[in-house]
């Protein structure tokens, strides 16, 4: 992954406050985190939380162990250099009738799908890498984004390995 970015997945308990506690630990040691996302996993007893940071090796080494001495923390691992990343994003933007087939247009090559229309604007929804996200963005930009929110990334390594049969 470019410029040192690396994407850590952790198992964590499904219970209140574990977010907390994880994060807490990013903010006491001055860690900026990029991107950050939480949900439940194929067993319902852990949450899964896919962190995107940027670091070398010795700020990796160090995150690791730091989670690891968490008691909510049940897995943690950096995953490959490559994982399957996906992102979510939902975007707003001015609906005028001299740029609505251009947005259309936009629409369909990003494979995107408006999710609310009126007269005065429409909601896009966008997934894919986050270049993708990116791309589509500075694409809208010139059309007048209304609002826009994105999910963060959400990663799994290739192939069968898991974080529990690693």
């Amino acid at each position: 992954m470019e410029n040192n970015k690396f994407v850590i997945a952790v198992y964590v308990d499904n219970q209140a406050g574990v977010l907390t506690r994880v994060t807490g630990m990013f903010t006491r040691r001055g860690f900026n985190i990029d991107a950050l996302t939480v949900g439940e996993t194929e067993r319902p007893e852990y949450s899964r939380i896919t962190i995107c940071m940027s670091g070398d090796k010795y700020v990796q080494e160090q995150l690791i162990n730091q989670l690891k001495k968490l008691l909510v923390v049940k897995k943690v691992e950096v995953l490959s250099d490559e994982p399957i990343k996906r992102e979510l994003m939902l975007i707003k933007v001015k609906n005028e009738a001299e740029n609505r087939q251009e947005i259309m247009t936009a629409v369909d090559v990003f494979r995107a799908s408006v999710i609310d229309y009126s007269t005065e604007g429409m909601c896009i929804e966008v997934t894919g890498n986050p270049s993708k996200i990116d791309a589509f963005v500075k694409l809208m930009q010139p059309f007048g984004i209304l609002e826009m929110c994105r999910t963060g990334i959400v990663a799994l390594d290739r192939g069968t390995v898991t974080l529990f049969n690693k």
